[in-house]
C-alpha cells in the first residue's frame, strides 16, 4: 500500500500522464473520433467558389465545438488566477484536531489555490476596488478539504438568505450593465445605506485592503468560525488566517486606476511571472482557537460573519506553511474548472451554526452543477481527490468512470462493497451537539451591534490609512446619483465615527451629521497595514525596482545598485527611451531591459536615478520621466538618486525634503535616498536604499508641488 506521503505524488504523475497522452502536439491532427485530418484551412465545397457541403464532418465538428466552448462563468469570483503548491504543518495539531494533514511535518499535502475578484466578469481588470477570493483546495489523504476564504475576515451580511440581494446590488446596474468591476454606483450604496450590518465590511472595502499590491502580499481569511474536532470528540472553535511571508501590501487608489489601463492583468501576471521565475509565494496558516466553554465570552457572537476576534484577545497561532510553486498548464482546464465548496471538509474539521456558512454549504454545490454540466465535476483532474473514491453514485453528464458490479447498498451480490466503516475512528463523523428550538425567522439579538467593530477598524488605522478610507468613501459616493442614498450612507457612518462621517459629507455635498456618541473600542494594531505583524520578513524579495538610464549613464553606479538589490532578491529593470541599449559615460554599449513607453511608475515598487550628466540631462528634459519619478514619490515609494541624478529628484521641489549636497555623503529622508559623491554607489547609499525598499512605503514624506 502506498504511504500517505506518496499518494499525492502518484496522483500528480497520473494526471500528467493522462494530460500528455492526449496532447494535441504529440501527433497528427485528428477529429474528436481520432480520424486523421489532412487539411483544416478550407471547408469542403463544390469547386473553388461553390457552396460548402454538408458532408464536411470535420468542419461541422470543429465549428460546433467552437460554438460550445464557453461554460457559464461564476456569478461571483469570475475573474481568477490559480497556482499549485504544497502545505506542510509545523507540528502536530492533534490536541485540537484529528485532521491527518495537520499532524506530520514530514508529509506535504498538495494544494491548488485560486485568487479572484468578486464583482466583475472574467474580462474585468485585476486592480479594481473589490473583495478578493483566496480559496485553497487541499488534496489530503482523507479526501479534499476546501478552505474557501477572502482577503477580508468579515462579510457584508449575516445570513445567506440576503446573498442574492447583496450580489444583485453590487453587480452592474441592470438597465445599462454599468459599471464593470466596480462598486461605485447607486444600487450597491442604496443597499448599504439600508443594511447597517454591512458597515464593518464597508470599512474594509474602502481601505487599501481592497486593492492589494499582489496576491503574494495579500492576507486570506476563512471568514466564518469553524470547529476543530480531536480524536476524543472534543470541539474547539477556530478562525483561519493566511499570512503572506512577504508582508501585507496594497496599492493606492491612484495607482490602481492607472494600472487598470497600463496592465489590466497586473495581479495575475505578477503571480504567474514570480512562480515561473522561482520566486514562490509563501503563506503561514494561522488559527485563532477558542474553547467551546468560552463561546459566549465575547461582546459579539462567534457565529456572526460580520465580526472578527481581535488578535490582541486571541492570538493567531502559526500551524503550518503553504508554498505555491507551479503554474497551471491550461487556464480553462484548471483555474476555470476548479470547483470549491465550503462543505468539502475532512475528519477533524466541522461546521458551526453560522447562518451565512450554512447557506454557503448549500450554494456552492448547487453552483457547480450548473457551471460544470452535472454532478461528475469531481472527476475533472483539478478537482479529483488523491484519496480513493468508492460509492454507488452513477451515470450523469460527463461520466468518466466505467463502473462495474452493483450500484446499491446494502448488497450481497457485490460482496457488500463498498461498505461503510461504522465506528472506524478515521471516518468523518459530525460533532454531536444538542439542537432544539422553535422554527422561526428571526435573527439573534447577539447579532445586533453593527457599529462597534466598524469603529474598531477605523480607529485602528494609521492616519494615512484613515485618509485613504475617507477618500475612498468620497470617490464611491461621488459616483452615486441619488442624494438620498448619499445622505443615508452618511447617517450610517455617523454611528461609526463622527469625524469620518463629517469628512465624507463635506466631500460629497451633503450636510454633516449631528454630533452623537459613537463606539470607542480599544484599537487593534493587527488591523493596520502599518502594524508590525503585517510587515512580513523584512526582505526586499521580488520588489520591482526601476532604474532610469539614457546615453551617458554612469554604468558603475547602475551595476552597484543592481548587484546589491538583486542579491537581496529584488527584480531590477533598467528603463530607457527605447529598447536595446544605450551608451554609458565611457561610450560603451550598455544593455537595457525595457522601453519607458511600454511601462509606467505604477508597475514598480521603487525607482532609482543614477548619475551621468548627459544621461540625467536627457532624462530631465522628458516630461514622462519627471512624471515617472513624481508618481513614485507621491505614492510613497522609495526613490534613490546618485550623483547628478539628485538634480532630477530636486526638480520635484518637495517642500522640506532634505537631499544630499556636495560632500554630504548618503542622505536618507522620508524614503528618498540621495548621494552626490563622485564615483560609484557607496556602501552607505546602498544600505540605506535597501532599507527604504524593505519598508515598502513612506507616507510621512512632505508633498511635492504640482
Amino acid at each position: 500500500m502506498a504511504s500517505h506521503a506518496s499518494r499525492p505524488t502518484d496522483a500528480k504523475q497520473r494526471q500528467r500522464e493522462q494530460h500528455h497522452a492526449a496532447d494535441p502536439a504529440g501527433g497528427p491532427l485528428t477529429t474528436d473520433q481520432g480520424v486523421v485530418v489532412d487539411h483544416t484551412d478550407d471547408s469542403l465545397q463544390v469547386g473553388e467558389r461553390g457552396p460548402t457541403l454538408l458532408e464536411d464532418f470535420h468542419f461541422r465538428e470543429k465549428i460546433t465545438r467552437f460554438d460550445h466552448e464557453r461554460i457559464p462563468e461564476r456569478v461571483v469570483h469570475a475573474r481568477g488566477a490559480g497556482a499549485y503548491g504544497f502545505f506542510e504543518p509545523y507540528h502536530s495539531c492533534s490536541e485540537f484536531t484529528k485532521a491527518a494533514f495537520l499532524q506530520d511535518p514530514s508529509v506535504r499535502t498538495p494544494v491548488f489555490v485560486r485568487f479572484s475578484t468578486v464583482q466583475g466578469p472574467r474580462g474585468s481588470a485585476d486592480t479594481v476596488r473589490d473583495v478578493r477570493g483566496f480559496a485553497t483546495k487541499f488534496y489530503t489523504a482523507e479526501g479534499n478539504y476546501d478552505l474557501v476564504g477572502n482577503n477580508m475576515p468579515v462579510f457584508f451580511i449575516q445570513d445567506g438568505i440576503k446573498f442574492p440581494d447583496f450580489v444583485h446590488a453590487v453587480k452592474p446596474e441592470p438597465h445599462n450593465e454599468i459599471p464593470t468591476g466596480a462598486s461605485a454606483h447607486d444600487t450597491l450604496w442604496d443597499f448599504v445605506s439600508l443594511q447597517p450590518e454591512t458597515m464593518h465590511m464597508m470599512m474594509w472595502l474602502m481601505s487599501d485592503r481592497a486593492i492589494p499590491r499582489s496576491y503574494r502580499t495579500m492576507q486570506g481569511f476563512g471568514v466564518h468560525t469553524f470547529r476543530f474536532v480531536n480524536a476524543e470528540g472534543q470541539g474547539t472553535f477556530v478562525k483561519f488566517h493566511w499570512k503572506p511571508k512577504l508582508g501585507v501590501h496594497s496599492l493606492v487608489w491612484d495607482e490602481a486606476q492607472e494600472t487598470q489601463g497600463r496592465d489590466p492583468d497586473f495581479n495575475r501576471r505578477d503571480l504567474w511571472d514570480n512562480i515561473a521565475a522561482g520566486n514562490h509565494p509563501e503563506y503561514e496558516l494561522c488559527v485563532q482557537l477558542v474553547p467551546e466553554t468560552d463561546e459566549h465570552s465575547f461582546d459579539f457572537d462567534l457565529l456572526d460573519a460580520t465580526k472578527i476576534i481581535p488578535e490582541e484577545q486571541v492570538p493567531a497561532r502559526p500551524i503550518g506553511r503553504m508554498v505555491l510553486d507551479r503554474n497551471p498548464e491550461n487556464y480553462f482546464a484548471e483555474t476555470e474548472q476548479v470547483a470549491f465548496h465550503t462543505a468539502n471538509v475532512v475528519p477533524g474539521i466541522d461546521f458551526t451554526n453560522d447562518p451565512l456558512l450554512q447557506a454557503r454549504n448549500f450554494s456552492y454545490l448547487d453552483t457547480q452543477l450548473i457551471r460544470l454540466g452535472g454532478p461528475n465535476f469531481a472527476q475533472i483532474p483539478v478537482n479529483r481527490p488523491v484519496a480513493p473514491v468508492r460509492n454507488n453514485q452513477r451515470d450523469g453528464y460527463h461520466q468518466g468512470q466505467i463502473h462495474s458490479g452493483t450500484s446499491y447498498s446494502p448488497n450481497s451480490l457485490g460482496g457488500g462493497c463498498p461498505v461503510h466503516t461504522g465506528a472506524d475512528p478515521s471516518a468523518f463523523s459530525h460533532l454531536q451537539e444538542r439542537v432544539d428550538g422553535r422554527k422561526i425567522r428571526k435573527r439573534s439579538e447577539s447579532f445586533k451591534d453593527h457599529y462597534t467593530q466598524a469603529a474598531l477598524f477605523f480607529l485602528s488605522m494609521a492616519d494615512w490609512e484613515k485618509q485613504h478610507i475617507i477618500d475612498a468613501f468620497r470617490f464611491e459616493l461621488g459616483k452615486v446619483g441619488s442624494m438620498q442614498v448619499r445622505e443615508r450612507t452618511v447617517e450610517q457612518l455617523a454611528h461609526v465615527h463622527h469625524g469620518l462621517a463629517t469628512a465624507v459629507a463635506e466631500g460629497i455635498g451633503v450636510a454633516p451629521p449631528e454630533k452623537e456618541d459613537t463606539p470607542q473600542p480599544e484599537p487593534s494594531p493587527a488591523l493596520s497595514l502599518a502594524g508590525e505583524n503585517n510587515r512580513g520578513d523584512g526582505s526586499i524579495r521580488t520588489r520591482q525596482v526601476a532604474v532610469l538610464v539614457a546615453d551617458g549613464v554612469d554604468a558603475a553606479q547602475v551595476g552597484a545598485v543592481r548587484e546589491v538589490l538583486e542579491a537581496g532578491g529584488a527584480v531590477v529593470e533598467e528603463l530607457a527611451f527605447h529598447d536595446g541599449s544605450v551608451r554609458d559615460g565611457d561610450g560603451r554599449e550598455h544593455r537595457v531591459d525595457r522601453a519607458l513607453p511600454t511601462v509606467a511608475s505604477v508597475l514598480y515598487d521603487a525607482v532609482v536615478v543614477p548619475g551621468g550628466p548627459s544621461s540625467v540631462q536627457e532624462l530631465v528634459a522628458d516630461a514622462t520621466v519627471l512624471r515617472f519619478v513624481r508618481d513614485a514619490y507621491r505614492h510613497g515609494k522609495p526613490v534613490g538618486a546618485l550623483g547628478s541624478g539628485v538634480g532630477l529628484v530636486a526638480k520635484l521641489e518637495p517642500e522640506g525634503l532634505r537631499l544630499a549636497g556636495d560632500g554630504d555623503g548618503a542622505v536618507a529622508d522620508h524614503g528618498v535616498v540621495s548621494d552626490t559623491s563622485t564615483g560609484g554607489a557607496g556602501e552607505e547609499f546602498l544600505s540605506q536604499l535597501t532599507a527604504a525598499v524593505a519598508a515598502h512605503r513612506h507616507w510621512d514624506r512632505p508633498p511635492v508641488r504640482h
